[in-house]
């Protein structure tokens, strides 16, 4: 959700971002259930998909809405229902557990934002939390004023029960319209809607095809949003006066490999149309108070240098501040001074935080009173803060593993900001940061109900090593109890885009610990971790590094008899169902189960259909498969293409049908040739939410039955239950 209080909002762009039956050719889905058949065979004979001629045999599932690939996809619900029908005593009993520890009824921090307190309410029974606001209180505390607050907006309500994603939540600078977009799809095309919060009357923008970010002027009359393309990009801003029924394109971005987005600066002064692959950027600013006027490019685009920027105050005058690439791959920090006439050239930027060859700067926040760095050192993140006229200092914590980051700047004119901490053991805080002293107090902590202890359970930092002697950061959860015993173990990987995938508490995950299941994340070279050489140390040419890194990670915790084969489970979704794939084709001897949500798996025959969504802009990550070399390197690891005659771990694969970023059919497709290919009995089972994209289903207790359903996957197949 891009949620905007008339403030700054830096989403990140949108990738791909989890004995066998043969059955003669013609046979199609709707023949698998002959009448002759016993009863119980009826009962466990798995759907087998019809092989058609070419080179694809089972490309006919990529004929979305047919009666026959319905029917397949359905036949395959069936089958899994069927295979843990005898699980659904657990599966509730599990449900009733993982959502006995969440508060249902809670208030979430409230953001003091002008005259108002922001704030999100959750309800025992309701899916989705509602949105208030009520006044500021005099003297500037937290306390809601539940007499006075007003309801902004109940998703409850806009979802009627079906599918429901709230894309923009954005106010407007004099708090009188609230700009949303929804999706009821799950397909990421969003409706855009303006509400009067005076009057309470909705407004439906007559705009189709829109990625859902709405960004207010300082008029707050103006409104930019941006369209799809046919391949799902943003590649259109528009300018939307509330007065009228039409817009202004402002901006085409021809290139596919190039994503567009508008939002504030910290400052609130300034606008900024930020453009971006996977290895450029390119800004276009724009003064807020004058929305008519043109955008200006900050600094034209020049191939593999990526920037963005942001506006507030340095010593005291209004600059602007560019996070760029130029000086080193890690990213050093720059300003230029505010110019009344033009931004500054490219010439004019001066170094304010200089590149490191070994801390990567993630990011950074503004505030009038400092400055906030998101550093990344050794595999884990850091806030850096630079008060005005102040020491530097980095902020401390009490984990060795943990995940920070900035949540929330507050108000421009802010003496404080607002931390964001977690880690395996250690439910999330909201911890407030006064930037001067570096003073921090916990506001609020996620309740876990019932008996929680955080010190019953360890977390910790284990390293493998990689067979080029890389060594591989592996975050590792455990009943203290059984610290350094052979367990059960949940390992889990991504591994794609730069992202890091730092260590996150779950309320559902206890009830693995509880049982004696360990957890563990490989912090694989593609991700983000150890910075921007780990990333391209695992993409392009280099990819092989993140699944033979998943497998050293595996092959580490059996060798130091913290699990063993026998009782390890992988899992990971989208480009990190692409790692599942892998590694369950050139490693399957090593993992129990294998657990692929959304798995990006059809990869070569995805990358070599330029029409399909994103696929072209990817080429930056996997290569441009029209190359012959890509070909064959693609070709080399892609699950789908490698799938043999071998025995495979037991198997739980989930799709959306309405996903816009892996399509359906890349799941249905590898399971399909899986079970025409394994030599084994072990379970394989397709899952495909008919009515969800590629985020599963979106409401908070379909979540948890989902996490339910994978949990009894797991019992069964480790046959701990």
């Amino acid at each position: 959700m891009i949620t905007t209080f008339g403030k700054p909002s830096f989403p990140g762009f949108s990738y791909r971002s989890v004995a066998p039956l043969q059955a003669p050719p013609q046979r199609s889905v709707s023949l698998l259930r002959e009448p002759s058949m016993p009863s119980s065979d009826l009962h466990s004979r798995a759907p087998i998909a019809r092989k058609a001629d070419g080179a694809d045999p089972y490309a006919w599932l990529q004929n979305r809405d047919t009666d026959e690939v319905l029917d397949y996809l359905k036949a395959e619900n069936d089958y899994q229902e069927r295979q843990l029908a005898d699980q659904q005593a657990l599966r509730e009993t599990l449900f009733q557990e993982i959502k006995g520890r969440i508060l249902e009824t809670d208030l979430s921090l409230p953001s003091p934002w002008g005259p108002y307190l922001y704030y999100t309410r959750t309800t025992q029974g309701d899916e989705y939390a509602r949105h208030y606001r009520c006044p500021r209180p005099a003297d500037d505390s937290q306390t809601v004023d539940e007499s006075a607050e007003q309801l902004l907006l109940d998703p409850n309500e806009l979802a009627n029960g079906g599918f429901f994603s709230l894309g923009a939540f954005s106010i407007s600078p004099d708090h009188q319209r609230l700009a949303y977009s929804l999706d009821t799809s799950g397909e990421e095309v969003y409706a855009l809607y303006v509400k009067e919060l005076s009057s309470g009357e909705v407004s439906s923008l007559p705009f189709e095809d829109c990625d859902g970010s709405m960004t207010w002027a300082n008029d707050s009359q103006t409104l930019f949003f941006a369209e799809l393309d046919d391949t799902h990009r943003p590649h259109k801003l528009y300018r939307h006066t509330l007065s009228g029924n039409s817009a202004d394109l402002v901006f085409h971005e021809p290139d596919g490999r190039f994503f567009l987005h508008c939002y504030r600066t910290s400052s609130e002064r300034q606008l900024v149309l930020a453009l971006g692959s996977k290895t450029t950027g390119e800004s276009w600013v724009l003064d807020a108070s004058k929305p008519q006027q043109p955008f200006v490019c900050m600094a034209p685009r020049n191939e593999g240098h990526e920037y963005s920027v942001d506006h507030g105050l340095i010593d005291g005058a209004w600059s602007w501040l560019i996070r760029s690439n130029q000086a080193g791959i890690n990213f050093a920090l720059f300003h230029a001074p505010e110019q009344n006439a033009s931004v500054p050239e490219r010439k004019d930027w001066q170094t304010l935080i200089p590149h490191s060859e070994t801390v990567m700067l993630d990011g950074f926040s503004l505030n009038a009173g400092g400055l906030t760095l998101s550093l990344r050192e050794g595999g884990l993140p850091i806030v850096e803060v630079h008060p005005q006229d102040l020491p530097a200092y980095r902020v401390q914590l009490p984990d060795a593993a943990y995940n920070l980051y900035v949540q929330d700047t507050l108000e421009f004119d802010s003496d404080r900001i607002r931390l964001r901490y977690q880690s395996l053991n250690r439910p999330p805080q909201v911890r407030q940061l006064t930037l001067a002293t570096g003073e921090q107090a916990v506001l609020k902590e996620t309740p876990v109900l019932g008996a929680f202890d955080a010190d019953a359970y360890v977390s910790q930092r284990v390293w493998a090593n990689a067979a080029d002697g890389t060594r591989i950061p592996i975050s590792l959860v455990v009943k203290r109890e059984l610290a350094g015993q052979s367990v059960p173990l949940y390992l889990y990987g991504y591994g794609a885009y730069g992202e890091s995938l730092d260590p996150w508490f779950s309320h559902a995950r206890l009830s693995l610990l509880d049982r004696g299941i360990a957890f563990a994340i490989a912090h694989v070279r593609g991700g983000g971790e150890l910075g921007e050489a780990w990333y391209r140390d695992g993409k392009q040419e280099h990819k092989q590094n993140t699944f033979s890194d998943f497998v050293a990670c595996a092959a580490h915790l059996i060798a130091e008899n913290l699990t063993t084969a026998e009782k390890l489970v992988i899992s990971g979704g989208s480009a990190g169902g692409l790692l599942i794939g892998a590694v369950v084709n050139q490693r399957p001897e090593l993992f129990k189960a294998a657990i692929a949500e959304v798995p990006f798996v059809d990869v070569l025959n995805t990358m070599l259909d330029p029409d399909l969504p994103l696929t072209v802009t990817e080429y930056d990550e996997w290569g441009n498969p029209q190359e012959p070399e890509v070909y064959a390197r693609i070709k080399a690891y892609a699950p789908y293409e490698n799938v043999s005659a071998q025995a495979y771990p037991a198997m739980l694969v989930i799709a959306g049908y309405n996903d816009s970023r892996v399509q359906y059919w890349e799941a249905a497709k590898w399971v399909a040739k899986l079970r025409d290919s394994k030599t084994d009995d072990n379970l394989l089972l397709l899952k495909t939410e008919l009515g969800a994209g590629h985020g599963g289903m979106s409401g908070r207790y379909q979540g948890l039955r989902d996490v339910a359903l994978e949990y009894g996957f797991i019992f069964k197949v480790l046959q701990l239950a």
